[in-house]
């Protein structure tokens, strides 16, 4: 018997076991998909992260049924907190919810999976590495994909910077017109007070081969995250406009910039409430 098969009757519940086989995801006859994705490492994966996501961030979420239950989707949202946390969080509410739970497949940094034995653990639970490709295809497939347009723009930013939303890239839009798939903007509120970075040793950062360096703390905090999920959005026109697709684009990033402001007013602490 396998180490994963060992796990998975060890941590995984009959009732989640059942959630998750009641996703319609296309995979082999051992369990992968194309990308790596494979189905025990991912009921796994969601049993080791039911308590972080319930007791130590408590997430709450608002606007969750706007995520459809079937097609393909784009879920976008701000990113944040040094760790590609806001990802995991979006992706286990999404997969964990009562109808319609989903198995969303998270656009990570090109960094994330070529580090040795946490790439293939990314790509088993269902990350994938940010190619336009990668992204296409599995839309093509009537999958969902969560992607954060600000890139390490975002997630690498310094504390004094939070809730500040950075430059967005346009590929998501170009593929959600070309492909004529629905926008699902969400606010992450929380992530930022997790790991607070003060200040980016960028030398360092060049000299590893990673993206930033900060200095921040080893651990991340506790602080209480919602997800803020709007209505989706459709978006038509002329994808070689490229000046027109800034535009929708910034529809966009406006729609979570009010998502974002919902959220920090619901809040009635950064680690409480």
């Amino acid at each position: 018997m396998s180490i994963r098969s060992i796990l998975k009757k060890l941590v995984v519940s009959a009732e989640l076991e059942e959630q998750v086989n009641e996703i319609k995801k296309p995979v082999g006859v051992y369990g992968y998909d194309p990308w790596g994705y494979n189905t025990d490492s991912f009921m796994i994966g969601l049993s080791l992260f039911k308590k972080i996501y319930e007791n130590y961030f408590r997430v709450e979420t608002h606007g969750l049924k706007n995520v459809p239950k079937t097609g393909r989707a784009l879920v976008i949202g701000n990113h944040s907190g040094q760790l590609p946390m806001d990802g995991v969080l979006i992706g286990y509410a999404i997969a964990t919810r009562k109808e319609g739970p989903r198995a969303g497949r998270a656009m990570a940094e090109r960094f994330f999976p070529t580090v040795p034995f946490i790439g293939n653990l990314i790509n088993q639970v269902g990350g994938v590495i940010g190619d336009p490709v990668n992204c296409i295809k599995m839309l093509e497939n009537e999958e969902l994909v969560i992607v954060f347009p600000e890139g390490i723009r975002g997630s690498g930013k310094l504390f004094k910077k939070r809730y500040q939303l950075q430059r967005f890239g346009n590929g998501f839009m170009h593929i959600a017109m070309t492909s004529k798939t629905p926008i699902i903007p969400v606010g992450v509120v929380g992530c930022e007070e997790t790991m607070p970075s003060l200040a980016d040793i960028k030398p360092l950062a060049k000299l590893l081969g990673i993206p930033y360096a900060p200095v921040t703390i080893p651990i991340p905090l506790p602080a209480k995250v919602s997800l803020n999920f709007g209505k989706p959005m459709m978006f038509e026109g002329d994808i070689d406009n490229e000046e027109s697709v800034t535009e929708k684009v910034e529809q966009v990033k406006t729609e979570i910039r009010r998502l974002i402001d919902g959220g920090l007013l619901r809040r009635k602490g950064v680690f409480y409430g």
